[in-house]
């Protein structure tokens, strides 16, 4: 099988790479694409040397040039930064001029992202072979896999929120991470852990019960909040449920976007080494933890058919009733050659259902405004979103976002 990596270069592709040599034996040839060549050439030698450190047969190149990589790839992995971390810098900064949250995955700096990504990402699928997995994990990533599914591609959206869950209850009940099954439902980067099944049986009840603090603490969401829910939210939604603590916390430090340049910086440096060939210890600070071992699961189900649980970003169908069949949702699936598919599961509550039905709707309107561009449909999404909601900040925060972005947009030219 040959995968193509798109976004090659980025400094978390060695974790990447490490997962494909422990975990996919299916895997003959990795190539690597990004336009950054210098970059590009320091993490690719880098990700060679991984792979041979653990024994792998399978080949690694990298390139500059679209069409090569893509050609004949049965699996396209897209994780680019349009824009890298400074225009990541910007999204976590000029949200905050409203008073409103600065995000790169979510309110106006997540549509900021959107508009640049799903022009760049459906370029590239088109490119891609007819009947090619395209397996998204850039964000946001809801908003790019449905904006892929509207096209037409054969596409599935990874994030590693639920893996990462799965690791935690697992280790807190002192079983096989494999063992667990969550309930994991909602959206991309709005989802909450319903229920973490061990033989047929829902244990988290009692986690929340024996480790209700721990959780807590792991979501930096109050406990109250965790316990009037009877569930554990992703922490993704305390720019939600605080958001404004966020607010004053984000205007009173640097940028996660600037945290993560700096780390970048450090390990491009390490890279270089002709002498590391393991992943170093630094890399675990770059964020998106497990989700080497998240997208080689999910790819090894697509291809070898084997009917793996995987937590994926598909069409909803009816899975939420108040949502619209085309609507993109976060669900725990099972996944097979014919894609995935959600396991039943209850009803949402009121509490989660408004949330989620107005953030599809945003999400429905970022899609529109992404492909077809203009002011208005960037004003609108952004009056649709909770997290701004207001007509004066959806009016202040549409101009400071297409100036901000008018280098990446090309219908602002």
């Amino acid at each position: 099988m040959k995968i193509a990596v798109v976004g090659g270069g980025s400094t978390y592709t060695p974790e990447l790479i490490d997962g494909f040599a422990r975990l996919a034996p299916f895997a003959s040839e990795i190539v690597l694409l990004d336009p950054a060549a210098d970059r590009l050439a320091v993490v690719g030698a880098f990700a060679r040397r991984v792979l041979e450190h653990h024994g792998s047969a399978a080949r690694l190149r990298w390139t500059a040039d679209v069409d090569d990589a893509l050609r004949g790839a049965s699996t396209v992995v897209i994780q680019l930064r349009v824009g890298g971390q400074a225009a990541r810098i910007s999204d976590e900064t000029f949200p905050l001029v409203c008073d409103c949250v600065g995000q790169e995955t979510t309110g106006a700096g997540g549509l900021a992202k959107a508009l640049r990504t799903v022009p760049v990402v459906l370029d590239i699928a088109r490119r891609a072979d007819p009947g090619a997995w395209i397996v998204n994990f850039t964000n946001p990533v809801g908003i790019v896999t449905r904006a892929l599914l509207d096209d037409g591609h054969r596409a599935a959206g990874l994030c590693n929120v639920a893996i990462g869950f799965q690791r935690r209850f697992a280790a807190q009940l002192g079983v096989d991470p494999s063992a667990v099954v969550l309930d994991h439902v909602g959206l991309n980067h709005l989802t909450w852990e319903r229920a973490a099944y061990v033989d047929g049986v829902d244990r988290l009840p009692a986690l929340l019960t024996s480790h209700l603090d721990e959780l807590a603490d792991l979501v930096q969401i109050p406990r109250g909040v965790l316990s009037s829910l009877r569930n554990v939210p992703s922490y993704y939604l305390r720019y939600f449920y605080c958001h404004d603590t966020v607010v004053r916390e984000e205007k009173g430090q640097p940028t996660r976007g600037e945290k993560v340049a700096g780390i970048e910086h450090e390990l491009l440096r390490m890279y270089a080494d002709p002498a590391l060939t393991t992943k170093p210890d630094l890399l675990g600070q770059r964020g998106g933890a497990f989700y080497s071992e998240a997208a080689v699961g999910l790819i090894a189900s697509l291809h070898q058919d084997d009917g793996g649980i995987h937590a994926v970003n598909v069409r909803n169908r009816g899975f939420l009733p108040f949502l619209s069949d085309d609507a993109v949702i976060e669900v725990t699936c099972r996944v097979g050659a014919a894609g995935a598919t959600a396991l039943p599961a209850p009803p949402l509550r009121p509490e989660l259902a408004g949330l989620v039905g107005a953030v599809s709707a945003y999400e429905e309107l970022a899609v529109e405004a992404a492909l077809h561009g203009g002011r208005d449909r960037v004003y609108r999404a952004l009056l649709a979103h909770p997290l701004v909601g207001q007509h004066d900040a959806a009016d202040t925060l549409t101009d400071e976002l297409l100036t901000a972005n008018r280098d990446h947009l090309g219908w602002l030219s």
